[in-house]
């Protein structure tokens, strides 16, 4: 999932990102509302969370949410606050928010709220492509939380980077994806990467796949980057 993570530096944000990063989740992190909502605008996130955790910010915060609902295009809306009651997380959901945490809160409570809104907007998603599109659709997709790529009744366990990388030729299946958009997604922690370090995953993702879900193929597209594809090579 590429998430759009909205929050100043604070050991209690520094630890939600660690969290979100070690679920599988490719991140994208702003560390304050106008930063983030301008980067909401600049690429398709899943989900963006943001997370104020001082009560007199909240009133910024409330005043900011209409901004990352029309930026986010559609992306599921988290916001995580600190001491808070009833009446201010309310208050973020009446503003646009999809779901709203107060301290304390259970990271895996808040983990499993991403991944059903996630799951409703692929589902609602999928209800409106053209038929034609529909049917052409295919079985593979990712497990995200036994980190597996599944092709019914075929599984392959793969590790976190392969994950990302896999999860991000899989938002355009059987379309090229440019190796640097890949780069960001696969390795949002890093400033630079070595493009051999995409060939290197690569490879090994191929050796994987030929043994364990032959009829799913990673195409070089020269001078361009990779795509995913099924059937036949």
């Amino acid at each position: 999932m590429r998430i759009l993570f909205v929050a100043a530096p604070h050991p209690e944000s520094s630890w939600l990102y660690k969290a979100l990063q070690e679920s599988a989740h490719s991140l994208q992190r702003a560390e304050d509302l106008r930063d983030g909502a301008f980067l909401a605008t600049q690429e398709a996130f899943d989900t963006i969370v943001v997370m104020s955790l001082d009560p007199p910010s909240y009133a910024g915060l409330l005043a900011a949410l209409p901004q990352f609902v029309e930026a986010g295009a559609g992306a599921a809306l988290i916001v995580v606050l600190g001491q808070s009651g009833a009446q201010d997380r309310t208050r973020a959901l009446r503003a646009g928010a999809d779901a709203c945490f107060g301290q304390p809160y259970s990271f895996i409570e808040m983990h499993e709220r991403m991944q059903a809104l996630r799951r409703t907007a692929v589902s609602r998603a999928a209800h409106d492509q053209p038929a034609s599109a529909a049917a052409a659709s295919t079985t593979l997709a990712l497990n995200p939380l036994t980190h597996e790529l599944v092709d019914g009744e075929h599984r392959l366990v793969v590790t976190r980077r392969e994950y990302l990388l896999l999860e991000c030729l899989l938002r355009q299946l059987n379309a090229p994806v440019p190796r640097e958009q890949l780069i960001r997604y696969a390795w949002p922690e890093k400033d630079d990467v070595d493009p051999s370090s995409v060939n290197l995953v690569v490879s090994r993702l191929r050796r994987k796949l030929a043994q364990h879900l032959p009829g799913v193929h990673i195409e070089t597209v020269s001078r361009y980057g990779y795509q995913i594809a099924t059937g036949s090579s």
